[in-house]
């Protein structure tokens, strides 16, 4: 695990180059505390900084071949790196070190570009062929490993964080189309990021330059292919389900280091625990966070499974002081703005974890293949509710729900009746990201400045279209669980879990993301995902000889924090500051009065505005220190 960085010139390398790839490695020395790497020639600058997880002794990077004609260097790890050994040894190739890295090199030699084919694992490569004059920059299939470039005058720049590739020339501009997504998403949606010119690279993408002709290369999407023999029965699909993830987990435990789990309580995290004590030759170490606040604390739950397989288990209580210290330290590791307010726990927990381990496992990827969001059941309801008719629908239906008082619960009926009814018009696809989102379009048009607004043409919804052109589910579920793996999953979720883990130097793995494993999911028909309003269902049928039936059959809470109460208490002096008219005109893209109706209308506990003042809140920070300084 670590962070790598770089440079490649269609023309000649310029002598700065060798020193802006160690500025560049400088900067993300939380991604590999333990050293750095660096190779450069006349075209390329390649450089790594390393934290050690396999063959601690000699697994260096940049590694090479033989005759030192092939240079690579890797983020991730290659799980299935021992298969490939043996067989490339059979044929005759020499191996110098016991690390994973070394196998991309050969097997390079072996297959050309086509190498990403045989990898199972999570990862960011970059390659460079000096005998064939090819460059490559590779990310895994599903993104659980960052990567970004840009190219500068007549160099192309790569690297695992943005903030790297600021360290260059590169004049700082925003992009405002991406600011827009942002207050509808929550996230920036690859391959855009909050600067002009700075691009991530899609999942399942490479960038391919050969004799200076430069491409980017899909190879690989999720497909969802229905086996075409008979039904398979509940009991015969959970069985494979558990063979097939025991396998993931047994895979991700490869590590000359100590390892450990984040455990929630939810299903998925427990059952990576309940895999993993099966076949961990040791007495496995547990993580929890939770908070004073009940009804968003699942500490109860996570004790429960952690005594039910005897774990060696640590929580952690998380406070609103945590916001207020850790914010302005958090905007400095995830680079562009992020809304999701769980990156605090994130970074908390993976400290605490940090002091007893080096891995981690976690759960992520469970929902999205299993349909196991309430907006999955949202689109249940749309289905039966659109068939009310429009007048009730609008005049009784919507204005009982616009007047229903404030509540400071999570996931409270209020909260999810309004956000209901904000996306029952739009198809879907759209209204799934409404109801995950901060803004809808009406809000947002009263959110921007005009003069701002006037300047955003684009569609903000195209990243769904853009998807969705891709998807070749026959279900609109499975189209919904598709979009939420290519959004929301991938530019979210993994996003927060790589910044949050990488920052305290602590490497993430997730079984449910190995893409074996997601295929298998995307053949299992939507109707045993979603089974009435029950979610996950076949994955908990699975299970049901593995996890206690209360861990199965309990209500969902998710990972968030108490905000609206916070912010309400609390935090009111430290938001108003923040979002006051002065600091809000430091960029102008935002309507001060509309803020400060936001604002009062929070204080005053007239309406829960949580949702849309984090996102706000995240942004002047975030442009604070990447603008300003």
């Amino acid at each position: 695990m670590c962070g790598i960085c770089g440079i490649y010139s269609f023309d000649r390398l310029p002598p700065s180059a060798p020193k802006t790839t160690r500025d560049m490695c400088a900067v993300m020395v939380h991604r590999g505390p333990d050293e750095d790497g660096f190779f450069h020639d006349e075209k390329t600058a390649l450089g790594m900084r390393r934290l050690s997880i396999i063959d601690l002794d000699t697994g260096r990077q940049p590694m090479t071949n033989e005759d030192r004609t092939i240079w690579v260097v890797l983020n991730g790890e290659i799980y299935n790196f021992p298969a490939l050994r043996k067989e490339l040894m059979a044929k005759g190739h020499r191996f110098t070190t016991r690390s994973d890295t070394e196998v991309l090199v050969h097997l390079y030699e072996e297959e050309g570009k086509d190498f990403v084919l045989r990898l199972n694992g999570m990862f960011a490569i970059a390659l460079w062929d000096t005998r064939e004059r090819r460059f490559l920059i590779v990310r895994d299939r599903l993104g659980i490993k960052p990567l970004h470039y840009m190219r500068l005058k007549n160099e192309l720049y790569f690297a695992s964080e943005i903030k790297c590739l600021l360290q260059s020339d590169y004049r700082r501009e925003i992009d405002p189309e991406a600011v827009s997504r942002f207050f509808t998403f929550e996230y920036i949606p690859a391959p855009q990021s909050i600067f002009k010119g700075i691009h991530k690279l899609m999942p399942g993408h490479m960038i391919c330059i050969e004799r200076d002709r430069f491409e980017v290369v899909s190879y690989w999407d999720l497909r969802h292919r229905y086996a075409p023999e008979a039904p398979r029965s509940p009991d015969e699909i959970g069985d494979e389900i558990n063979r097939r993830l025991k396998e993931s987990v047994e895979k991700r435990l490869i590590s000359d280091v100590p390892l450990g789990v984040f455990l929630s309580g939810g299903v998925d995290s427990s059952a990576i625990t309940a895999l993993m004590s099966e076949v961990a030759d040791s007495r496995i170490k547990t993580f929890s966070i939770g908070f004073k606040e009940k009804s968003f604390s699942e500490l109860g739950y996570a004790k429960q499974v952690a005594d039910y397989f005897h774990t060696d288990h640590r929580e952690f209580v998380v406070e609103s002081n945590a916001v207020k210290e850790l914010v302005p330290t958090l905007i400095r590791f995830l680079d562009e703005p992020l809304a999701d307010a769980s990156v605090i726990p994130t970074y908390i927990i993976s400290k605490l974890a940090r002091s007893f381990v080096t891995v981690v496992l976690s759960g992520e990827g469970g929902d999205e293949l299993f349909a196991g969001y309430d907006t999955y059941k949202a689109y249940q309801m749309a289905r039966w509710y659109r068939k009310v008719p429009g007048f009730i629908r609008n005049q009784v239906v919507k204005r009982v729900v616009e007047r229903l008082p404030a509540s400071p619960k999570r996931l409270s009926f209020e909260f999810k009746a309004k956000k209901f009814i904000s996306g029952i018009d739009y198809p879907p696809e759209i209204a799934n990201i409404i109801w995950w989102g901060a803004y809808d379009p009406l809000e947002k048009q009263r959110l921007f400045n005009p003069e701002i607004g006037s300047t955003l043409h684009e569609d903000v919804f195209a990243p769904i279209h853009g998807h969705m052109s891709r998807s070749r589910a026959q279900t609109t579920l499975d189209n919904l669980g598709y979009l939420d793996l290519k959004l929301y999953l991938q530019d979210d979720l993994l996003v927060k879990a790589d910044r949050m883990t990488m920052a305290n130097s602590l490497e993430l793995r997730v079984p449910f993301l190995d893409h074996e494993f997601v295929e298998y999911a995307a053949s299992i028909p939507s109707s045993l995902k979603l089974k009435g309003m029950a979610t996950k269902h076949i994955l908990k049928h699975a299970l049901r000889d593995r996890l206690p039936s209360e861990i199965l059959t309990r209500k969902k809470i998710g990972f968030d924090i108490p905000l609206g109460v916070w912010i309400q208490n609390e935090l009111k002096d430290f938001v108003s500051d923040i979002l006051s008219p002065a600091h809000l005109k430091r960029h102008g893209f935002f309507s001060a009065d509309y803020v400060q109706t936001l604002l009062k209308q929070h204080f005053h506990g007239d309406h829960n505005h949580r949702q849309r003042l984090w996102p706000l809140i995240i942004f002047q920070f975030w442009y604070d220190q990447y603008m300003t300084s």
